[in-house]
């Protein structure tokens, strides 16, 4: 098959991309900008536009498929193109549907935990020796791609993002895959510039839990009052499985789950990633795999990049990465370190990136949620606001919506590294949060930098 991808360059485009590349098909596409790690890994597949841009006249009728990227807009000229020659045009979880309606699909919904369950379950999978074809928003050690798609694998595990499909297509992706098992994770309101009210983003799950078919099975959170409500209301036959936070002890830094099997210790912690372990055990259990293997598996699973990911530690000090953004994300996250690390300070560090997060009314949704760190700081760049067309922030704005006095606020990534590199870290563990990259700050080498002194 001839495929042809209108805006390549994107995380999840170019690994599908890449996916029906090694699957043999013939693939071409097109960007007005490609940046890195898309940019080295679709040129090591040859992959690589040679020219950016739009280049209609390049669409022929010998293109079986066009698949079309969420950040193409609908007066691309591609678009048009493949339009006027009556091409098939897909957005990429349509076309994931395609290529997966005949095998059985397990989809992994929520406002957070998503990628991590994703990950385990791939992770416990392959352990086990179970094929299936996947798509998850992460890179994971073990796989050389986010997309794998085959002829042979009887399941696909897919992440489900509540985000719109495509700009021709405005359902939430998730609502495209049509699983067989669905799992929710938790309910935390996102995406405001999409969703502008809480009842209009939990709708988005209801209507992702009535897809599930009476042969099938909804998994969700109990803990989470808004996905109960929304397990509850579901009407059908399909199996309904609720899953909390597993028994578990911290020993000597380290997190062991408590099962009838014995006791694990694990490579990861904090009481969200146990809650998304309960998760991907469910559904592995459902595709044939026993306790016991499940539990050897996780015990060596590592986490997914950039999800409560350690950059570096020695004695006294543990630095950390991690991909949250929304209030709930955040509490999470620092409530996780400083439970794990009961003796030792925490400095909080979170960037402003999103359109919700950088929105004066939305702000609100952040108050206290930064208070259990010893230190806690926020950033955000005034190029950000002027990027997503927002009204301009100050300090007092955002010391008020986090409802915390003394919180440190900085607008400038120099100034930052320049306080994070001043202070004694003997005793204090860093954990920086955020779904951009501090305006270009290399937060890998400020850990290294903090750890040699």
């Amino acid at each position: 098959m001839n495929i042809h991808f209108i805006a390549i360059g994107g995380s999840a485009m170019h690994n599908l991309a890449i996916a029906l590349h090694k699957k043999g098909y013939n693939v071409t596409g097109s960007d007005d900008e490609i940046f890195d790690p898309a940019r080295g890994r679709l040129k090591e597949y040859g992959l690589l536009p040679e020219q950016y841009g739009w280049y209609p006249e390049k669409l022929d009728t010998t293109i079986d498929a066009v698949i079309l990227g969420m950040h193409a807009r609908a007066d691309n000229p591609e678009l048009a193109r493949a339009k006027e020659l009556n091409l098939k045009i897909f957005s990429y979880p349509e076309f994931l549907y395609e290529q997966s309606k005949e095998k059985l699909r397990i989809v992994i919904g929520g406002s957070h935990g998503k990628t991590s369950i994703t990950a385990m379950i791939l992770h416990v999978l392959k352990h086990a020796g179970v094929d299936a074809d996947y798509m998850v928003g992460a890179q994971l050690d073990g796989f050389d791609v986010m997309v794998k798609l085959t002829e042979d694998a009887n399941y696909m595990v897919i992440e489900g993002d509540e985000y719109l499909t495509s700009a021709l297509d405005r359902r939430p992706k998730f609502h495209v895959y049509k699983p067989d098992i669905a799992v929710i994770s938790g309910i935390a309101w996102d995406h405001m510039n999409v969703f502008p009210t809480f009842d209009k983003y939990v709708e988005q799950f209801r209507v992702f839990a009535g897809l599930v078919p009476e042969s099938g099975a909804l998994i969700y959170c109990a803990d989470d009052e808004n996905v109960a409500d929304v397990a509850a209301d579901v009407k059908g036959g399909m199996k309904k499985i609720a899953y909390g936070i597993p028994d578990y002890y911290i020993e000597s830094g380290v997190t062991y789950l408590k099962t009838a099997s014995g006791n694990y210790g694990l490579k990861i912690f904090g009481r969200h990633n146990l809650s998304n372990i309960e998760a991907a055990r469910y559904v592995c259990s459902l595709l044939g795999v026993d306790g016991k293997a499940f539990y050897e598996a996780i015990s060596t699973y590592k986490g997914a990049n950039n999800r409560l990911e350690l950059l570096g530690a020695n004695e006294k000090t543990s630095i950390f990465r991690d991909f949250a953004h929304a209030p709930s994300k955040l509490k999470a996250t620092i409530n996780a370190v400083k439970e794990q690390f009961p003796g030792r300070k925490l400095t909080a560090c979170f960037e402003l990136h999103t359109y919700s997060s950088l929105n004066k009314e939305f702000l609100h949704q952040y108050r206290d949620s930064m208070n259990e760190a010893d230190e806690a700081i926020v950033f955000f760049s005034q190029h950000a606001l002027e990027l997503k067309k927002l009204p301009a922030l100050s300090a007092i704005d955002v010391e008020f919506y986090f409802n915390n006095m003394k919180l440190q606020v900085f607008t400038d990534s120099s100034r930052l590294k320049e306080m994070l590199l001043g202070q004694q870290w003997a005793g204090r563990n860093l954990l920086m949060m955020s779904s951009g990259n501090f305006d270009g700050l290399d937060v890998k080498s400020i850990a290294a930098e903090l750890l040699s002194v």
